[in-house]
């Protein structure tokens, strides 16, 4: 065949051979009669959609393809979405699209593939998807994926509409990419029938130069965008605030209660959250990743609530408050939580156009040692326990990271354009300073045990400075207090 692929259309599909529908082992209905199979055939409204609008970031995604075409000329790219992942037996996990196809094409369904085919001039993108449920064969309906068990799916013509993209169907994709020549990429992990189809024609240096940089090219978002992250900031706040008003059901349940919680308004205003909610009472503060959520909630310890609403775009906040569960602090609980609040003002004021990405994290981690000397927890002068990292042993993690699509976003970008680069206007990250003393530490007083304390906000690059995205929600310990008597009412 030619250089350029071109598989075979939906009507010349019908004629091919398919693979057999398959049926539960112990399923109820041993088999269809053939007059069932007629029945189903027939009697259903034509249901396409034909007044249909671009989606909102279409001329965005536009703008990223070209960007990635302008980069690679001359070669194949090819994007996968991914496909279902079994959760148990013949249940799977809800379908979440790569971040790579969906910043490039906006859409979000199984089995998709961005395939940008090199031309004289660029790249010509094709979308290849699964076409609607074919009733001829029954699949609509007695395929476990057909679209009277999961759903209706939009048609290719639908599929160009809202996306801009010319769409095929993506059954006859592998093949096509077998017989194909000339250079090609793929970016690899999301569906090995696409990579087994590529194995002779790529290698992991190309592949992985393609996956760097469509991980560097979302390190600074568009206009599009930053609405995205605001949107997600904004009901994550409005989660924050539905969790303060039911700590009373949680002390009577356990932290689940708030993980349930936040999760409603991450599903009701959102596409679902962006991690797993961190919701770690008393001594699970300490624990970083704690998303186990099993533990009791009492009154006059801490509750630290790391979570965040994922958009219907995939777009994720990233924000943390430490929570006194009764309402107020005690002197102990203000001590820590003031101190990383100090620290947390210095990382943010760090940030700005023009200076490196690390320094609101040494900034933040200053203040954190200082506090640690003060305290006389470790040995001073600071200096030395920076240059040592002493101060590690309570602050534990890095100070933020970049966020977007991904809540650890740009992961895959080279160090020098990341943790060594230099922030630009555009650029989202996290400020999150913390102190961690776990419950089995010697080397600290006996009433610090236990005690985690840590304060996220997201915070935008811009112009001349930084906009804290997350600012609504409260930070200073009084307004805390004061911010949760008048949601307790």
């Amino acid at each position: 065949m030619s250089d350029a692929l071109n598989p075979e259309t939906p009507e010349e599909l019908v004629e091919t051979e398919e693979e057999p529908i398959k049926q539960r082992k112990n399923g109820l209905y041993p088999g269809v009669s053939d007059e069932l199979a007629e029945n189903m055939k027939t009697g259903w409204a034509d249901t396409e959609l034909h007044d249909l609008r671009p989606v909102p970031q279409a001329e965005h995604t536009a703008a990223r393809r070209a960007a990635l075409s302008a980069r690679f000329p001359g070669e194949r790219l090819v994007i996968p979405a991914g496909n279902l992942k079994t959760r148990s037996n013949d249940t799977e996990y809800a379908f979440r699209a790569s971040v790579e196809y969906a910043y490039l094409t906006g859409n979000q369904t199984e089995d998709g593939v961005l395939v940008m085919e090199p031309t004289a001039t660029g790249h010509d993108a094709t979308v290849y998807l699964l076409p609607r449920s074919n009733r001829e064969n029954g699949e609509f309906w007695l395929d476990g994926q057909g679209e009277l068990w999961v759903g209706r799916r939009n048609s290719l013509t639908e599929a160009e509409k809202l996306y801009g993209i010319p769409a095929s169907d993506v059954r006859e994709l592998a093949g096509a990419l077998r017989e194909a020549t000339g250079p090609v990429r793929v970016v690899r992990g999301h569906d090995a029938g696409i990579e087994a189809a590529l194995s002779d024609k790529v290698t992991a240096e190309r592949d992985e130069e393609l996956r760097v940089f469509l991980s560097e090219a979302r390190l600074v978002k568009d206009e599009f965008e930053v609405g995205e992250l605001q949107k997600a900031v904004d009901s994550t706040v409005r989660g924050f605030e539905d969790v303060v008003k039911v700590l009373d059901k949680a002390e009577a349940t356990s932290e689940r209660y708030i993980e349930g919680t936040f999760f409603l308004r991450a599903r009701v205003e959102g596409n679902d959250i962006g991690y797993g909610s961190i919701c770690a009472a008393g001594p699970h503060a300490t624990t970083l990743h704690w998303v186990r959520n099993d533990g009791a909630v009492r009154s006059g310890e801490l509750l630290l609530l790391d979570a965040g609403v994922e958009t219907h775009t995939y777009y994720t906040a990233d924000v943390t408050r430490t929570l006194p569960i009764n309402g107020r602090f005690n002197e102990l609980q203000k001590k820590i939580y003031d101190a990383v609040y100090e620290a947390q003002e210095a990382g943010i004021a760090a940030v700005k156009p023009g200076g490196k990405f690390r320094d609101f994290h040494d900034a933040a981690q200053r203040v954190l040692a200082e506090k640690l000397v003060e305290w006389g927890l470790v040995e001073g002068p600071v200096e030395r326990v920076l240059e040592l990292g002493l101060q590690r042993r309570w602050t534990l993690h890095g100070t933020g990271h970049m966020l977007g699509m991904d809540v650890h976003d740009c992961a895959a970008a080279r160090r020098e354009s990341y943790a060594d680069g230099t922030l630009e206007p555009g650029m989202c990250l996290t400020v999150e300073p913390g102190l961690y003393f776990q419950a089995d530490d010697l080397t600290v007083p006996e009433e610090y045990r236990g005690i985690g304390v840590r304060i996220e906000d997201d915070i935008l690059v811009t112009e001349d400075g930084n906009r804290n995205l997350s600012a609504a929600l409260p930070r200073r310990s009084d307004e805390v207090e004061l911010w949760m008597a008048r949601l307790k009412g």
